[in-house]
């Protein structure tokens, strides 16, 4: 062993150290023309440039994580939030139109295929399991039987500390099914999303909350397997920072569509009315995820520069939606309860250019949910104010009328008089 060398620095990395080398005397070495000595060979360790060696942790074995973090610099700035294309183009309408979303459990990203969910036989047992193949196929086959345009994504079969592969999570019916096998396939595509019924003797589980899906599909494209972890870790630190555990609940997801928009997210989250859609947003960076906890989730409010679509809405409705969203002090067209479910287009267009068009009791569950997110409540007294300037308006413009026809009438007695008067 060599002095100042320790064994568990030579056992876990024997690669770093010189290999001991037999002992030599000086007379047995090369010598130059002045007869001096040529200089030992030193470890590479010693070798090494001090910057790239970190301190010993104290185990006695030193991090390398000075070349781990060069590579993810150098990821970032090809595929993560640093890269050149990153909030480029315009997002709005990017979402191909659909109306439920079904999500399959299956394994982790990690061993998902690149095209895991309609990945022929042989490569889907490779990848883990034929499940996600056989409901991809299945729900292409049937697909002209049923009533609602429907799209499968694959999510994390971990849930918890728990194995969940199998389940399946349908939005925005907001109900759960578990452990889906590949022999159940044809029952529940016939009974739940043709016939829309009950699958027996399966039971559907009610759903509670606000789910957030991220793209995390490494293999099939490096900048969402880059960015979706990244996400996912933020998301999970800010829950768990608010206490939410038990209100949101984030997943990675396989691919959705627009890898050049990663991080690529999507929200299923009640709406100020109670309804519940699927947003989807593009360009996530870490710094958005609290904009998207507190404002999306938590006051139902569209963050528009990061917006691609929703379910329910053609492209152009999607477009259509955004640039009303847009318009100045439009501010109840930028609440996910209008422009949000499959009657959005009609509320769009029936909507105020002024945006002043919302029910009286919006901002108590506006407030609500604002609590649940950590945020301060407003005064209660916003809603009555708000009842009192509307009665005033109503009673100003009604009692005006009535003022004016007063006037009108006393107006027209005393010149009536006057003239009774001059004939007299």
């Amino acid at each position: 062993m060599k002095k100042g060398v320790s064994l568990a620095f030579r056992t876990s990395y024997p690669h770093l150290v010189s290999p001991p080398r037999p002992l030599l005397s000086f007379s047995s070495l090369p010598r130059t023309s002045h007869h001096f000595p040529l200089p030992l060979p030193l470890p590479r360790l010693l070798l090494s440039p001090i910057s790239s060696i970190s301190p010993l942790s104290p185990m006695g074995s030193p991090s390398l994580s000075s070349s781990s973090a060069a590579a993810a610099a150098a990821d970032g700035d090809e595929v993560g939030f640093r890269r050149q294309e990153f909030g480029r183009e315009d997002l709005a309408g990017t979402v191909q139109g659909y109306d439920r979303h079904v999500f399959l459990r299956h394994r982790s990203p990690e061993e998902w295929a690149p095209n895991v969910e309609a990945a022929a036989a042989a490569e889907a047992e490779e990848s883990g399991g034929r499940l996600p193949a056989v409901l991809a196929a299945a729900l292409k086959a049937r697909k002209g039987e049923m009533k609602k345009k429907t799209r499968l994504t694959i999510i994390n079969g971990q849930e918890g500390t728990e194995s969940s592969n199998g389940d399946v999570l349908i939005f925005p019916d907001m109900i759960k099914y578990r452990g889906l096998t590949q022999s159940d396939v044809n029952d529940f595509i016939e009974e739940v999303l043709v016939k829309e019924t009950q699958w027996l003797p399966k039971k559907a589980e009610t759903l509670k909350g606000s789910y957030i899906y991220v793209c995390a599909h490494g293999s099939r494209d490096k900048r969402c397997g880059f960015c979706g972890p990244v996400l996912i870790k933020k998301f999970q630190e800010e829950i768990n920072a608010r206490g939410l555990q038990d209100k949101v609940f984030v997943s990675p997801c396989s691919h959705i569509g627009g890898h050049k928009y990663a991080g690529n997210v999507i929200i299923f989250s009640p709406s100020i009315n109670g309804e519940v859609t699927g947003h989807w947003y593009g360009y996530v960076a870490p710094e958005d995820v609290i904009v998207l906890l507190e404002q999306h989730i938590g006051k139902g409010q569209i963050i528009d520069h990061l917006w691609r679509g929703q379910m329910g809405l053609s492209q152009e409705e999607q477009k259509t939606a955004h640039n009303l969203r847009l318009q100045p002090n439009n501010d109840a067209a930028r609440q996910t309860g209008c422009c949000g479910g499959s009657k959005a287009s009609n509320c769009c267009q029936a909507m105020p250019s002024n945006g002043k068009q919302v029910e009286e009791n919006n901002d108590d569950k506006v407030n609500e949910k604002s609590e649940n997110i950590g945020e301060v409540r407003k005064p209660k007294g916003t809603s009555g104010a708000r009842k009192t300037c509307s009665w005033f308006e109503r009673w100003e413009r009604q009692d005006t009328y009535a003022a004016l026809a007063v006037v009108a009438a006393v107006a027209s007695i005393a010149v009536a008089y006057s003239c009774y008067k001059q004939m007299k």
